[in-house]
């Protein structure tokens, strides 16, 4: 299902952009924290508890969009379990660029190629510019880890997991007839199994353990619940494939978070990594139909 837009006008690009920012922030603090898991749920569950109460305010989804919110709840499940066997087998700074820059090239050949988005010469040219810069990070302290094909596979398992719910929900937002809408559900469902979960494993040491992170864990959530809103809504208004792309730039932020912020070094290859993301994003924004 097609939006008929070939680019994104300046105001999408620039929420979106601003959603990469944000992603890029509430990152750096889960990649701080002591027990991630446990912040992501409460995370989660914080944004859930916003999802829902914005949903009382906003009409229902269309019925041919609950299957997408279902089928999106089960891959945000699976995203990060077969990304914890990414890092199993390899290391973050290896495993996640893979990941998050193999996600956009999935998106790019499906949209295109089933949902009937339509991309010019110079914006598929951005793409995989933007894509090949984020998944040249992985090259940055050598590509030793790179040869274990088990962290490959589960890298690449973890970029189909996210162009998959992509997807899903770029498709699932259109027909919803309120993108809205549509975010609010799939949302307020998303947290549940986490919360529920850590309930579940940690009994009495749950609301302990909670109690300790849950302000910042909600300003975080809070952060997470705009970022992806704003990403499921310009999908509706712009191809899926362009916002993805523009999405994915969130991992050159949190390197120049890391860089500025956390004082780590910024090598020669990240930095022509970081430079090629970019040029593509300009590449992009330029495009015209």
């Amino acid at each position: 299902m097609s939006t008929g837009a070939s680019e994104m006008e300046l105001p999408v690009f620039l929420i979106v952009l601003m959603a990469a920012v944000l992603h890029a922030s509430w990152n750096a603090f889960v990649k701080m924290n002591g027990d991630r898991f446990l912040f992501m749920a409460v995370m989660m569950a914080a944004s859930a508890v916003v999802a829902f109460a914005s949903a009382i305010f906003l009409p229902l989804p269309a019925p041919e969009s609950w299957p997408y919110i279902a089928t999106s709840v089960a891959l945000h499940i699976g995203y990060p379990l077969f990304l914890l066997m990414a890092y199993k087998f390899g290391d973050l700074s290896h495993v996640y660029p893979l990941a998050r820059g193999s996600a956009p090239l999935i998106v790019a050949l499906v949209s295109v190629l089933y949902i009937g988005d339509v991309l010019s010469h110079q914006a598929v040219i951005a793409v995989l510019i933007m894509a090949f810069g984020i998944m040249s990070l992985s090259l940055t302290r050598g590509a030793q880890n790179l040869w274990n094909p088990w962290a490959v596979f589960f890298a690449l398992g973890t970029g189909l997991f996210i162009a998959a719910y992509t997807l899903t929900d770029g498709i699932g937002a259109r027909l919803a007839g309120s993108a809205h809408s549509y975010t609010a559900w799939m949302m307020g469902l998303e947290g549940i199994p986490f919360i529920a979960y850590v309930l579940m494993t940690r009994k009495s040491q749950a609301l302990p353990q909670i109690a300790r992170v849950w302000k910042t864990a909600t300003l975080m959530g809070l952060m997470s619940l705009v970022a992806y809103w704003s990403v499921i809504w310009a999908m509706t208004v712009a191809p899926i494939a362009l916002v993805a792309a523009v999405r994915e730039t969130s991992i050159i932020f949190a390197l120049l978070f890391g860089v500025f912020f956390l004082k780590e070094r910024l090598s020669l290859m990240k930095l022509a990594a970081t430079f090629m993301t970019l040029f593509g994003v300009v590449l992009l924004k330029i495009n015209r139909s």
